[in-house]
This record gives structure tokens, sequence and C-alpha cells, in this order.
């Protein structure tokens, strides 16, 4: 009996810590986005801190202090929403985990930042609109801490719907929108909004198209043919060569302005000599790797796993060197202000203001970034290591023509296109191999219409979702930078 009761006790016990069990497992999964908010919290808490120990001599500290707390928000905002778009193929076609692709991430991003980040920004965002049309300093200031604010809550809102979004477009809106509340509809340079307003247009159908002409060729050259490996040594290191050219003149452009002023002609010869090199280190070394490959596609995708990889570094580390600048370019405007009274549509941006930018977009990727990666990387359509590569290759080729062509263009944008074209080929291809077998064999049995839409390849809802957010940023953002700019100030007046 006394045997029976322990037996009892012990199935109690199992059954009470089993729920103990179960109870931790649920602390543990509030907890996680609670830890997150908390280090952000933190981090911004510190930026802030940072301001005022470099910035306390003054008496108008404090609105640096809290442009610095902003600017920090905005940059984590920039790491969880932009970075997406450099990792989310290489993580989509399982070329890199989540936890490398962190990593790689935040060493390139902030090595962009640090290292090349542009030593002098426009501020006021390509010429949005024209310092000169503020009456006082203090209301240009107003207008840059309107722009910080409204732009990252934007970033922040698209991040939280799972929408990657242009955080260029977003800080080209609050600036657009604070401008006109402080200065009036003629502050604004409506030439260069409507460039930016058909970027919208020609960057994802220019980085769709070429994403998808080289997936494509790949299919064509490498994937159809008889001999498939033999096809992969040859084609693969022309492949490996574009890419190097692409990201040699890409980064030279983008990357080294810091260092020296390079024009595109210059740039494009550097790309052409560093793929010509990128061809002839890569060519007996994919040759080695294709040996004893078994003829069938699923072999091909491991000779691109590791130039992914390299070129997902690549973009990362342009994406520091170019978009560093939208997280602390308005605090840049407003740390010059508040140092020499006046205000300059380009200013120098301080050493510890592109720390917070550089930092802050790491730790944005880290805490908050793996939401939108899964999002680009496969849950728009499904990606193996050729689609990706082609992502990635179009991202870069796409930024040199436009700036070939003078096209102001976002990188989100590109890359999202890339992806959406890569699906939308494969889309196309599918129908029209399956109208052949149709006409080879009439008859097999077609499938229905409802059928054939629950197939595509390409998901519906997060297109129109992308595209729709993509489309209402700058208004959206130029309206709560408006709102803002009002409210600040009613506070200081």
């Amino acid at each position: 009996m006394s045997g029976e009761n322990s037996g009892n006790q012990w199935k109690t016990l199992d059954k009470d810590l089993n729920k103990i069990t179960q109870v931790e497992y649920a602390t543990q999964l509030v907890s996680r986005p609670l830890v997150g908010l908390g280090v952000a919290l933190a981090f911004i808490v510190v930026a802030a801190l940072g301001a005022a120990v470099f910035f306390g001599q003054t008496p108008t500290s404090l609105v640096v202090v809290i442009a610095a707390a902003f600017g920090a928000y905005m940059a984590l905002n920039i790491g969880a929403n932009d970075v997406a778009n450099n990792m989310g193929p290489a993580v989509g076609a399982n070329a890199l985990t989540m936890g490398g692709a962190i990593v790689i991430a935040v060493l390139f991003e902030s090595a962009g930042a640090l290292l090349a980040g542009g030593d002098v920004v426009s501020t006021i965002s390509k010429g949005i609109i024209d310092p000169s049309g503020f009456e006082h300093s203090r209301t240009f200031v107003w207008a840059m801490m309107a722009a910080l604010i409204s732009s990252a809550l934007w970033v922040n809102l698209a991040t939280w719907v799972g929408a990657p979004v242009s955080t260029t477009h977003s800080v080209v809106g609050g600036v657009m929108g604070a401008g006109i509340a402080a200065a009036g509809f003629a502050a604004v340079s409506w030439p260069t909004m409507g460039k930016i307003a058909a970027s919208w247009v020609i960057s994802p159908v220019l980085g769709g198209v070429v994403a998808a002409a080289f997936l494509a060729l790949i299919k064509h050259k490498i994937v159809y043919q008889e001999d498939k490996i033999a096809a992969a040594k040859r084609w693969v290191p022309i492949l490996i060569g574009i890419m190097a050219a692409a990201f040699g003149a890409y980064l030279s452009i983008k990357g080294l302005k810091r260092v020296v002023k390079i024009d595109l002609g210059t740039a494009l010869l550097i790309g052409a000599a560093v793929g010509g090199a990128a061809y002839v280190i890569t060519a007996p070394l994919i040759a080695r790797q294709a040996d004893g490959l078994e003829n069938r596609t699923k072999s091909l995708k491991t000779l691109f796993g590791l130039p992914l990889i390299f070129s997902a570094a690549l973009l990362s580390f342009a994406h520091g060197a170019n978009d560093v600048a939208n997280a602390v370019g308005p605090l840049a405007a407003i740390v010059h202000v508040e140092s020499f009274g006046d205000f300059a549509a380009k200013v120098s941006i301080p050493t510890w203001v592109m720390v917070i930018g550089a930092f802050g977009i790491s730790f944005g990727l880290m805490l908050f970034g793996p939401k939108l990666i899964r999002m680009v990387g496969s849950q728009i359509t499904k990606l193996n290591p050729m689609r990706a590569y082609c992502v990635a290759l179009s991202a870069a080729i796409t930024v040199i023509v436009a700036s070939w062509l003078g096209l102001p263009v976002s990188s989100t944008h590109i890359a999202v296109g890339g992806v959406f074209g890569v699906g939308f080929y494969r889309e196309y291809h599918m129908e029209r191999r399956l109208r052949k077998s149709m006409a080879a064999r009439p008859e097999v049995k077609r499938l229905p219409p409802e059928e054939r839409r629950r197939r595509k390849l390409v998901r519906r809802s997060h297109f129109m979702t992308i595209v729709a957010a993509w489309v209402i940023t700058v208004p959206a953002a130029a309206l709560m930078s408006s709102v803002i700019f009002y409210i600040l100030n009613a506070l200081v007046a």
C-alpha cells in the first residue's frame, strides 16, 4: 500500500515538474522579446550618455543628447529591416545559417560604416530641402529631429508588419515632411522628389530583370546541358568574375569615397581588373571542387555556396558604407548647428556619431533582424544557391547601371526586386515547359485554374504587402514628420 502511495507521489511530482517546465518554457518565450527590447533600450541610453560626454560642454547639449538617442533608435531599425536584403538570400538558400549570417553582417556592416562611411554627407538627403529657406537655426534643428523620429518610427512599424522598406526613402519622406511644415512647399526640391518617386519603379524592375536574366543564363548554359559538371567548370568562374567585377566597381564608387574620389570610368576599370583576377584564381579551384560531383542539378548548388557567402559579406560592407548616413545624417546636421550656430547642406560626421550608427545597425540586426531575413530569404519564393547568387549579382550590377544613368535607386528595392524577379521567372519558365509538354502530349489532362493559381511560386500576399509599403513610405514618413515637427514646436514655444 505504501509502495502504491509512493508510486502515486512520484507520478504527482512528475506532473508538477512537467507543469513547472511548461511554465519555464512559456516564461522564456515571453522574456526573449523583452531581452531584445531591454538591450536596445540600454544601447539608446548609452548613445545619449556618449553624446552628453562628447557634447556636454555647451549649454544646448540637451538637444544633441536627445537627437543622439533617436539616431541610435534609427540605427537599430535600419539593422532590423535593411540588412535582411543582403543576408536573406544566402540564409534562404541554406548557404549560411542565421547565426553565421548575423556574425558576417555585423562585422562587415560595422567595417563598412567605420572604414568607408561618407566623410561628408548631404544631411538633407540629397538636396531635398534648401536650408536657406529656414528663418532660424532652431527651426532647422526641430525639422531634422522630426525627420529622424518619423523615419525611425516608420521603419520600426514596417519591420513589425514584416515589410522590407527603403530606409533611404523613409529619411527622404521625413526630411520632406518636416521641411514643408517648417518652411513651406517652396523649400522642397520637387525635381529631386520626382527622381526619387521614379526610383520606386526603376529599382525593383531593374533588379528583377537582371536577376531573372542571370537565372536564365545559368539554366541555359549549365543546368540544361548534357554534361552539367563540365558546363559548370566553364561558366561558374565566369559568373564569379562578373560578380567580382561588379563588386569591385560598386565598392570603388560607394565604399571608398572617404579615402579617394573615384569617377565611374575609373571604377569600371578597377572592377574589370578585380573580375579578371577573380576568374584566374577561381577557375582551378572550381575545377578541383567539381571533380567527382554527380552529373545532376543538386551537385551544382555546392559550387555556388562560397561565392554566395562572399557576395553577402561584400553587400553588407557596401551597405554599411553607404546607408549609415541614413541613421546619423540628420543627427550630424543637428550636431553641426549646435556646434557652429549655422546650418549647411553638407557637414562632416564626427567619429562618435558614426560609431553610434555602426553599432546601432549591428545591434538592430542581432536583436530584431531574423524576422525580415526569413521573409526575404524564404517566404517570398523558394531560393537555392544559384537563385540567391543571381539576386546578389543583380544588386551590385543594378547599382552600377543606375550610377551610370544618374538614377537614385534603393538597395532594398533592388534586392527584393531581384527575389521577385527570380520567382516570377521560375513561374514563367514552368508555364512554358508545361505548355510544351501539353502540346507534345495532348491526352494529358490540364490542371484547373484554381490549382494552377495555388501552385504559383511567388506568394502574392507578400508581394502586395511589400509593394504597398514601398509606395506609402515617403508620404507616410512625411505626414508623421510634419505632425512631429508641429508637436516639437508647440512643446518648446
